[in-house]
């Protein structure tokens, strides 16, 4: 049935992204490579547009991959049989993969280069390092274990149920990380309850469980609270 909102469209495009990382495990390959793409970034302290690159360079990957994967899906629906063409369209395909990948690869050795390899006697130069870089990095972190834990688990859809919840780990990780930056303890204070009211309104509208509330919360706290300890 097609989507008639645009928070059913949301859900149809989350719900493909889920079923990918699910089926394809070279999708989650790529969202591995994503996270450790993140942590190196974290962990150099690299630029503002150091880090923007090598998230674009991530995010074309993936994106790449599930325009792959969508075909795949697509030439297994019109055809079962073997097939010239049908083999051309998933070759090409699984090429656009791999070409995204080899630049992805040469962008994140030219960015990380100077910082892996000292011997190299080469700084980075492409800009200065930004103080919103572990808040966003963290939340990236976030956001990809939730796609990768609600593909395991297999529970819910996107927006409504699964473990855990991605609304009360991404409220937490937000709040956690106004807390630590806001440089003001109420506004700290006012951001966390309205992670918690978030939180709440999953229950209270019988989308999540306690407990899958409850770990969404811990998840996205810890992961962030890890991440400012560890990288700032």
């Amino acid at each position: 049935m097609k989507p008639t909102s645009w928070l059913e469209s949301l859900n149809c495009a989350i719900e493909g992204i889920l079923w990918a990382a699910k089926s394809e495990r070279h999708v989650r390959y790529h969202l591995f490579a994503a996270l450790a793409v993140v942590f190196l970034a974290l962990f150099f302290k690299v630029s503002a547009l150091e880090f923007f690159l090598l998230v674009l360079a991530a995010l074309l990957v993936l994106f790449a991959e599930l325009i792959n994967t969508a075909i795949e899906a697509l030439v297994d629906l019109v055809t079962e049989d073997y097939h010239e063409l049908a083999k051309r369209a998933k070759d090409v395909a699984a090429g656009a993969v791999l070409v995204t990948s080899i630049g992805a690869v040469v962008l994140g050795y030219l960015v990380l280069s100077g910082h892996i390899f000292p011997l190299f006697d080469s700084e980075p130069t492409l800009g200065r390092e930004p103080q919103g870089t572990v808040p966003v990095g963290a939340l990236l972190i976030v956001v990809i274990l939730i796609v990768l834990l609600k593909a395991y688990f297999n529970r819910g859809t996107p927006l409504h149920g699964g473990m855990p919840s991605g609304h009360a780990a991404v409220a937490f990780s937000i709040a956690v990380s106004t807390f630590i930056l806001g440089g003001s303890f109420l506004l700290g204070v006012l951001v966390l309850l309205l992670a918690v009211l978030v939180s709440q309104s999953r229950l209270l509208m019988k989308i999540h469980t306690p407990r899958e509330v409850f770990l969404g919360a811990l998840l996205g706290s810890v992961v962030t609270l890890l991440a400012f300890l560890i990288f700032s």
